[in-house]
């Protein structure tokens, strides 16, 4: 790497799930070199492997992955707290000067506590507070919400109850608004960003194939296990791909009815992440589908290096 390149900088790679995000991030890595900091709120657990669609213990040999299996599914691993660790990561990559970071997922959420520098007040989930404040109902506590934090009702729905809580959370927690611990810090570093567009029917299509082979990897299994081990109420079986299989092995439904439960579910959240993260306005798309993809995000890449200077 010349001169230019060694200075600090961030690659991230975002897109809907199933876009293909996890192999051109690898294919990257090997060019640069780099590491992947992994952005997926599901990837930091333990054992949530095939559903989660995790990169395989060959992957993670051949390019260094970072928040993947960091914690075990009883566990709680806040926004602030992975803010907090990969800003860290990053820092000491920058100072080595060995591997650029590549930032890579589709957790809208993680992605911009890095690239904005989101302020996120640092107050941990209360479930005591949270089950006291659900009593009073949702008026009320919008009500209270209000008169503490007028700005934060400004922005918070009157029926959106898991933000007037953790609004309400804060305050309590804190004694400061949660209003008052927003806003942005967005770092010094230049920052490219890669985003991976797909057409919807082109898309359904990857999300299908992915399920069954999630389904032929011991997706059942592997859900199965989880089950047994940590019980049927453990919030990370809630989700995606996991509560279908769920609903199957309790009897609910047949698992050909789970896998399109899930197709259909999947495709639903991948337009969420679209929506998501078409409204950044500085992120360069690239056709997932195009043959030369590799290749054209790995001279952008280049070309953004070069011009560091």
């Amino acid at each position: 790497m010349d001169q230019a390149e060694t200075k600090p900088h961030l690659i991230i790679i975002v897109g809907p799930t199933a876009s293909g995000k996890s192999g051109l991030a690898l294919a990257l890595a090997d060019q640069l070199p780099a590491a992947i900091l992994s952005a997926d709120s599901r990837q930091v657990y333990r054992e949530f492997d095939i559903g989660t669609a995790k990169p395989s213990v060959a992957d993670r040999q051949r390019v260094k992955h970072h928040f993947v299996d960091i914690c075990e599914p009883t566990e709680a691993l806040t926004v602030a707290a992975y803010q907090q660790q990969a800003r860290a990561v990053i820092a000491l990559m920058h100072q080595r000067q060995e591997r650029t970071p590549l930032l890579v997922g589709g957790t809208g959420l993680y992605v911009n506590a890095i690239a904005k520098g989101l302020k996120i007040p640092r107050v941990a989930p209360h479930e005591q507070l949270r089950s006291q404040l659900q009593l009073l109902g949702q008026p009320h506590c919008y009500q209270l919400l209000h008169q503490v934090d007028p700005q934060a009702t400004s922005r918070i729905h009157p029926n959106d109850q898991v933000r007037t809580l953790r609004a309400l959370e804060v305050f309590y927690v804190s004694g400061q608004t949660i209003s008052s611990q927003q806003g942005e810090d967005p770092p010094v570093y230049p920052i490219l960003y890669i985003g991976l567009a797909c057409e919807p029917d082109v898309l359904r299509s990857r999300i299908a194939i992915r399920t069954h082979q999630m389904i032929e990897m011991g997706l059942v299994q592997e859900v199965s296990h989880l089950v047994e081990k940590y019980g049927s109420a453990l919030p990370l079986l809630k989700t995606l791909g996991y509560a279908e299989i769920a609903e199957h092995l309790s009897g609910k439904c047949s698992l050909e009815s789970a896998i399109e439960a899930i197709i259909q579910h999947t495709c639903q959240f991948a337009k969420r992440q679209r929506t998501w993260f078409q409204k950044e306005k500085w992120i360069e798309w690239f056709l997932a589908e195009d043959p030369a993809l590799e290749e054209k995000v790995i001279e952008r890449v280049r070309e953004f290096r070069r011009g560091l200077g």
